[in-house]
């Protein structure tokens, strides 16, 4: 039977290799339909990475960045492995798409909403749910409504239409039955499950475009090479930070709490570093500098 026998690729595979063509927008029109709960229309695929200002700034690497049909930008980034200060990086790259979209000398009315999607495959922090949303409100006895200049009328907007919105999609914590659009679009970034009856917007058009067994050979290995690099890599951070923490709590104890979660921290980047992880991966996993790594 076809549920049997085929096998779906990858969301992060996808989003990178294929998604970015017109003719599999689709397939990112539902999925963006379903998680922002409005339909989606995308317009274009944008440059990824922007523009850097001096040799101290950072890129702002994102999977995907579009613009819909309202003229505004969707960002959607995947994350494998842990990363620290992650809240801090899509901020970041938020604040970094909505300068590059504005050109000096326009009026800030100019300014773009931006939509931040992270589907994330570690643990984040505590909470139960595998689904959150934030934005900024102005909460008083009622909800502030500003107002905005739009062709030559004074009109009020609610801050929700200006300011950015971040959707967190905690794949690992989702462990329901697929019944719901989201739930079944949850199923598949999960476990690549699509079920051969699905309506869900997106995911009847990911059947026929992301088969595995139609990818050329040479594109099938290069994506078994991908999954292998991500199970090895989350395998390897986990036995060094395992061991660092060892380290760092033995450490710790003798020096005092503070001392003790610093040591941690270059336990595991030294553990990692020996493991012959990248140092770039080492940076984000530990928030040490490339320098202090160096020096381990």
């Amino acid at each position: 039977m076809e549920e049997l026998q085929d096998k779906y690729v990858r969301f992060d595979w996808a989003i990178k290799r294929l998604l970015r063509q017109k003719a599999n927008f689709d397939v990112l029109e539902g999925f963006l339909t379903v998680f922002l709960g409005e339909k989606a229309t995308i317009l274009e695929i944008l440059e990824s990475e922007s523009n850097q200002l001096s040799v101290e700034d950072k890129f702002n690497r994102v999977d995907i960045k579009a613009r819909n049909s309202k003229d505004e930008i969707i960002i959607i980034e995947i994350q494998n492995t842990r990363e620290l200060y992650y809240l801090e990086r899509i901020l970041y790259g938020v604040a970094k798409a909505i300068t590059e979209h504005i050109s000096l000398g326009e009026t800030y009315y100019k300014v773009k909403k931006i939509y931040s999607i992270s589907v994330l495959y570690f643990d984040i922090g505590k909470g139960s749910d595998y689904l959150y949303y934030g934005q900024n409100h102005f909460v008083g006895v009622d909800h502030l409504q500003v107002n905005v200049k739009e062709r030559d009328a004074i009109v009020s907007r609610m801050p929700a239409e200006i300011f950015p919105e971040y959707v967190l999609i905690r794949v690992n914590e989702f462990d329901k039955v697929a019944v719901t659009p989201l739930e079944e679009w949850m199923k598949y970034l999960k476990d690549g499950t699509i079920r051969p009856d699905t309506t869900a917007p997106g995911l009847s058009e990911a059947r026929e475009k992301l088969k595995y067994f139609s990818m050329p050979p040479k594109e099938r290995m290069a994506y078994d090479e991908h999954l292998s690099a991500v199970m090895i890599q989350n395998d390897v951070l986990d036995s060094a930070k395992l061991e660092g923490k060892i380290e760092g709590r033995a450490e710790g104890r003798a020096e005092g709490c503070a001392e003790g979660r610093d040591e941690e921290r270059f336990s595991i980047a030294r553990n990692m570093k020996q493991l012959g992880i990248p140092v770039d991966v080492i940076v984000k996993s530990t928030g040490l500098t490339s320098g202090e790594i160096e020096t381990l």
